[in-house]
């Protein structure tokens, strides 16, 4: 008998609570850790590069290595899950996590840093690639857009706290205290999950792993993430980034000639000729892209152009996190009952409604008028996330969750690198030509503060027909 069947003998309650609703609560724990780790050392970044008395070029590489880590793992370690039993994949996740964690906050140079946090970012992958997928096998059809909807939300909390977290730990007890903080979550949540988590027998195959598509995947989409998170820096058209492209190109054309070819492919290709998995799954990295942009823009003209401080500017900037946490819950519940079109649909229209009326800012605009497109984005986004996640695991037979959360989340990481390289590609480009012809800084920085924004809007523009045709999923058990 699993640990799991003794706490919860003949499916009784256990403290006022259901199994299946202590499976969500150590799933969005874990969930909660991966969040709360990028929203916090995004922020005290300036801290750890003083502290180590390293150069920008160097020390951003403790957000790149943790981001493209993740990125390049999410499907392989979903696809572990679909063969190897998804609590067993969680599980090792969280160790790997939260002892790398540890190894964070004891980095003695960062060089040792970036090391840890990119085996913290494999523990991340764990994590990341199977939860939904415990979620969706644990909880019956007509559940699962609620309880996806409250595992964003959890995840978003992260986001929305972290920042003043990141800031109270770092100020009071150094920025070393950060990474300590998921060591604590993370000592409450393995034994929770070692006795809560379904058996890993559930769910798991014989199947054998596609090593080699995994291989390549993971350098082609290495390499790609890697052109474009440098390519602002060094240069679109150097050799470098030419040559980086091109390589990616051909593993990734090797992968996805690998998958037609196996008789059991790390990504079933076949998944994609299913209109709702593959719309949702475009409609998904189109919104984290836009999302992400903003997100990368708009501090810039908090503090940049309007002057406001950093922790005002982090106030106003957390209405689109908050405003996320406010209907991710409500998206989730309603997709169980009127489906996810209309929900997604009205969700990216907000999005794209946001990013008109942050192209329309300007030098002189009310701070009403900052919140209100803000907000708009939080509030569509978590219309979006649920129901259009809810689509993706529908549209996967029960054998393919993990690869079909590790989609999920790939289109994500996809989304949120592709959108900060174009956001800073245009605005470069933007402010170069208006540059020529206007001599004050900060109006060359707002016209092209305003093109990328239109830019960007046009393309959220382009996700709605992703959400809006996508068809009815009726959930695959």
């Amino acid at each position: 008998m699993a640990p799991s069947d003794k706490l919860f003998p003949n499916h009784e309650r256990w403290l006022g609570l259901g199994r299946e609703w202590w499976i969500l609560i150590t799933v969005g724990a874990g969930s909660l850790m991966g969040t709360l780790n990028s929203s916090i050392v995004n922020t005290i970044l300036p801290v750890i590069r003083e502290s180590f008395g390293a150069d920008l070029s160097s020390i951003e590489w403790v957000l790149i290595a943790y981001l493209l880590t993740v990125s390049i793992l999410l499907l392989s370690f979903g696809r572990l899950g679909d063969i190897w039993g998804h609590k067993r994949v969680f599980d090792t996740g969280l160790v790997v996590f939260v002892l790398s964690s540890g190894l964070c906050g004891l980095s003695p140079s960062e060089a040792f840093l970036i090391g840890f946090r990119s085996i913290q970012a494999v523990g991340g992958a764990m994590i990341i690639a199977n939860s939904q997928a415990i979620l969706t096998r644990s909880f019956p059809p007509e559940k699962r857009g609620q309880v996806l909807g409250f595992l964003y939300t959890i995840a978003y909390l992260g986001i929305l706290i972290g920042p003043s977290l990141g800031g109270f730990l770092a100020h009071g007890f150094g920025w070393r205290s950060v990474f300590f903080v998921n060591v604590v979550i993370g000592i409450l949540v393995m034994p929770m999950s070692l006795r809560v988590l379904p058996s890993s027998r559930t769910g798991a195959t014989r199947e054998p792993f596609d090593l080699a598509g995994a291989a390549a995947l993971s350098i082609g989409l290495g390499t790609l993430l890697l052109a474009i998170s440098r390519g602002q820096e060094v240069g679109w058209t150097s050799g470098w980034i030419v040559g980086s492209v091109m390589a990616s190109a051909v593993f990734l054309g090797l992968f996805l000639w690998l998958e037609g070819a196996v008789p059991h492919p790390m990504l079933d290709l076949s998944l994609f000729r299913r209109w709702p998995f593959s719309l949702a799954t475009t409609a998904a990295f189109l919104n984290y892209l836009c999302i992400n942009a903003s997100v990368f823009l708009t501090p810039f003209y908090l503090i940049q152009a309007r002057g406001f401080s950093t922790g005002m500017a982090g106030l106003l900037f957390s209405a689109q996190p908050a405003g996320m946490v406010l209907t991710a819950p409500i998206g989730g519940y309603l997709s169980d009952r009127i489906g996810s079109r209309l929900l997604a649909t009205a969700g990216t229209v907000s999005i794209a409604a946001g990013l008109f009326a942050l192209h329309n800012l300007d030098l002189q605009s009310s701070l009403a008028e900052i919140l209100l497109p803000l907000v708009l984005m939080g509030l569509g986004n978590g219309l979006f996330v649920s129901p259009n996640a809810m689509t993706i695991m529908g549209s996967a037979p029960s054998e393919r969750q993990g690869v079909a959360a590790g989609t999920v989340s790939t289109a994500r990481n996809l989304g949120m690198v592709f959108g900060v390289a174009l956001a800073g590609a245009v605005l470069s480009a933007q402010m170069a030509l208006r540059g020529a012809g206007q001599a004050d800084p900060q109006m060359v920085f707002m016209g092209g503060f305003q093109d990328t924004f239109l830019v960007i809007a046009v393309i959220a523009v382009l996700a709605v027909p992703t959400s809006m045709v996508r068809g009815t999923v009726r959930a695959l058990a």
